[in-house]
C-alpha cells in the first residue's frame, strides 16, 4: 500500500500570477480521491508537480510506494511513438531505464555490429532480464490483448498514432492497473473511453486496492469510484484545497454547508471587527479631553491589533459563474435528412430525420463512425449549399460517404471538435481573437470582449494564447465562439470531456435555451439524460434510432 502527502505546495504562472497558493492534501492508503475544481485552477499542474514533471515554487511532496502516472495527453498522441515505447513510459523506473538501454543497443547494432557493440547489447539484455523485463513483456501481452485484441509481439512497434484515443487510454490504464505501483495519478482517465470502457475502468479502480488521485469530470464515474473528494478552491492568492471526507454523492451538499458556515464565520468576524474599531474611535475621542481614559484607549488599540493580526476566517471560495447564451435561430422543420448514407466503410446505409429544435445524442463504441457523421454534417452534408457552409475558420476533414445527408434551409452548422485542434487560433490571445472577429462573427471592442470572456469564466486568461489554456478552458472558448457565430445547428463532439462540473451544468442550461438543433456525440451518461433521442452506431455497422440511450454496444473485432 502507498500514500501521498502534499504540504504547502505553491506555484506561479510564467507571467507571475499565483496558480497554487499553498495546497495541503493527504491521500491515505487505499483511498480513491477525486480532484475537482474549475478549469484552469491548477489540477493538472498539481498532478505534474507530484509526478516530478515541474518543480513547485515551495512546499513538499512525500509518498510511500511506487508512483504510476497517466498524463493528460494520453489519448491524443500523434507522433511516432510506438506501442512498446508508450508502455515503457508508464512502467516502473528500473524497467524504463533498462528498456531504453536495450533499444539504444539495438539501434547501435544496426549501425556498427562490432564486438564492443555486441557486448553492450548482451549486457543490456542481461540487465533487462535482471529487472524483470521479460516478465513485464508478459504483462504487456495481457494489456494489448485486452485493449487492442492483439498479442504484444504483433503490435509492439505499431505507431500509437494509429490507435484511437480510447485505445490509447485503455492500453495505458491496463498497464498501470496491472503494474506494481501502489499510488496512481490519473489525469482525466475516462476521456475518449466509450461507456463500456468507462464501466470497465470504474470496476477496475474499485477492485485494484491502489491509492488513487484522479482528475475527472464524469459525474457517473465520480459517483462510483471516489471515496473522497478534494476541491481546488480558486482565489487571488492561488488555489487551496478542501477535502470532503465522503463520496461524491454527498459532496454537493457538504460543500454548500461548508460555504454557508464560512459565510457565517466571516459575517461574525466583520461584526466584531466593526465593534472593536468603533470602541477604539470612541475612547480616542473621549481620551482627547479626559486623561483618565488614555489607558482604556491603549487597551482597545491593543485588542484591535491582536484581532486583526489573527486575521479573518477562511474566505468563502469564489464561485465560478459561467453563463452560456447560445441563441441560434429558426430553420426549416427538417434540420437534417439522411438517405441511404454509408460512412467510409464504417456503417451500412441508414436513414434518419432530425427535426428543428431536437437534442440528439450520437452513441456507440469508439471507432464506429460517430465523429465521421458529425464531420460530414459540419461540412454541410454530402452536397452542401453556400448557406450550409460551417461557421468559423476551421474546416472539417472530408468524409468519404455514399448516399445523401442534406441540411435544411437556414441551417448553419457550428462544430465543436473533440481534439480542440484549431490552427487558426494558435498563437493568438483570446482578446485578439474576439477583437478581430471572422467572416461569421463581428469583431468586438476590448471592453465587449472582456465582458463575454467573464461570462465564460475566462476573464483572467484574456491575454493568454489559445494553446496555453487548459483543456477545459479551450472547450469553453470554443463554445463561446459558437455562441457568437450565429450557428443554428450545434454539432458537439464529446463537449463535456474537459469541462469542469459547473461548466457542464452551464452548457446544459445553455443548450436548453438554444433556439436551434443540437447533435452531440457523447459517452457522458449524465449529460445524455438531457437529450431527446439517440442515433446509435452499433459495433457491426448498423445505425439505429432509439428513444433511450443504448450504451452496451462494442466495436466488432473485424
Amino acid at each position: 500500500m502507498g500514500h501521498l502527502d502534499l504540504a504547502g505546495i505553491t506555484y506561479s504562472l510564467p507571467d507571475g500570477r499565483p496558480l497554487l497558493g499553498g495546497v495541503d492534501l493527504r491521500v491515505g492508503e487505499g483511498h480513491r480521491m477525486a480532484l475537482v475544481g474549475p478549469n484552469g485552477t491548477g489540477k493538472t499542474t498539481l498532478l505534474r508537480i507530484i509526478a516530478g514533471d515541474v518543480p513547485a515554487d515551495s512546499g513538499a511532496v512525500t509518498r510511500s510506494g511506487g508512483l504510476g502516472v497517466m498524463r493528460q495527453f494520453i489519448g491524443s498522441v500523434r507522433d511516432d511513438t510506438t506501442v512498446r515505447e508508450l508502455l515503457l513510459s508508464v512502467a516502473p523506473e528500473p524497467i524504463r531505464r533498462a528498456g531504453r538501454a536495450v533499444d539504444s543497443s539495438e539501434e547501435s547494432m544496426l549501425i556498427d555490429d562490432d564486438e564492443k557493440t555486441q557486448l553492450a547489447y548482451a549486457q543490456a539484455l542481461a540487465d533487462w532480464a535482471d529487472v524483470g523485463g521479460y516478465e513485464q513483456e508478459t504483462t504487456w501481452d495481457r494489456c494489448t490483448s485486452a485493449a487492442l485484441v492483439q498479442p504484444f509481439e504483433r503490435v509492439a512497434y505499431r505507431k500509437v498514432s494509429t490507435l484511437s484515443g480510447g485505445e490509447q487510454k485503455r492500453l495505458v490504464l491496463e498497464a498501470l492497473l496491472r503494474g506494481p505501483d501502489e499510488v496512481l495519478l490519473l489525469d482525466e482517465p475516462d476521456n475518449y473511453l466509450d461507456v463500456p470502457g468507462k464501466r470497465w475502468l470504474e470496476d477496475a479502480l474499485v477492485a485494484s486496492g491502489k491509492t488513487v488521485l484522479l482528475v475527472s469530470h464524469d459525474r457517473e464515474l465520480l459517483g462510483r469510484v471516489a471515496t473522497r473528494v478534494a476541491t481546488l478552491e480558486p482565489s487571488a492568492a492561488g488555489a487551496t484545497a478542501w477535502v470532503h471526507p465522503g463520496p461524491f454523492g454527498t459532496y454537493g451538499t457538504a460543500r454548500e454547508d461548508r460555504n454557508s458556515r464560512l459565510e457565517e464565520l466571516r459575517r461574525r468576524w466583520d461584526e466584531e471587527h466593526a465593534k472593536l474599531k468603533a470602541l477604539v474611535l470612541m475612547y480616542k475621542t473621549k481620551a482627547a479631553y479626559n486623561d483618565g481614559l488614555a489607558a482604556r484607549y491603549q487597551a482597545a488599540q491593543t485588542r484591535l491589533a491582536k484581532f486583526e493580526a489573527a486575521g479573518p476566517p477562511e474566505a468563502v471560495p469564489q464561485d465560478q459563474r459561467v453563463s452560456m447564451r447560445l441563441r441560434g435561430g429558426r430553420t426549416a422543420k427538417r434540420a437534417v435528412v439522411v438517405e441511404s448514407l454509408a460512412l467510409d466503410d464504417l456503417t451500412r446505409p441508414f436513414d434518419a430525420e432530425i427535426w428543428f429544435g431536437e437534442r440528439i445524442g450520437v452513441l456507440g463504441a469508439n471507432g464506429t463512425g460517430k465523429s465521421h457523421f458529425l464531420r460530414l454534417l459540419a461540412a454541410g452534408g454530402t452536397d452542401p449549399e453556400v448557406e450550409h457552409l460551417p461557421v468559423g475558420d476551421v474546416r472539417p476533414e472530408p468524409v468519404r460517404a455514399t448516399g445523401r445527408a442534406r441540411l435544411g434551409s437556414r441551417v448553419r452548422p457550428g462544430w465543436f471538435a473533440q481534439t480542440h485542434d484549431h490552427p487558426t487560433l494558435a498563437g493568438r490571445t483570446l482578446l485578439e481573437i474576439l477583437h478581430r472577429g471572422d467572416a461569421h462573427r463581428p469583431g468586438r471592442t476590448r471592453d465587449e470582449a472582456a465582458r463575454v470572456l467573464d461570462r465564460y469564466g475566462l476573464a483572467r486568461s484574456a491575454e493568454q494564447t489559445f494553446e496555453t489554456l487548459s483543456g477545459g478552458q479551450q472547450a469553453r472558448f470554443q463554445i463561446l465562439l459558437l455562441e457568437l457565430s450565429g450557428a443554428t445547428l450545434l454539432l458537439l463532439d464529446e463537449p463535456t470531456d474537459n469541462l469542469d462540473l459547473d461548466s457542464v451544468e452551464a452548457l446544459e442550461a445553455g443548450l436548453e435555451a438554444f433556439e436551434g438543433t443540437v447533435v452531440a456525440v457523447t459517452h457522458d451518461r449524465w449529460f445524455a439524460r438531457s437529450l431527446d433521442r439517440f442515433v446509435v452506431f452499433d459495433g457491426d455497422g448498423r445505425v439505429t434510432l432509439s428513444d433511450e440511450p443504448v450504451w452496451d454496444v462494442v466495436r466488432s473485432a473485424s
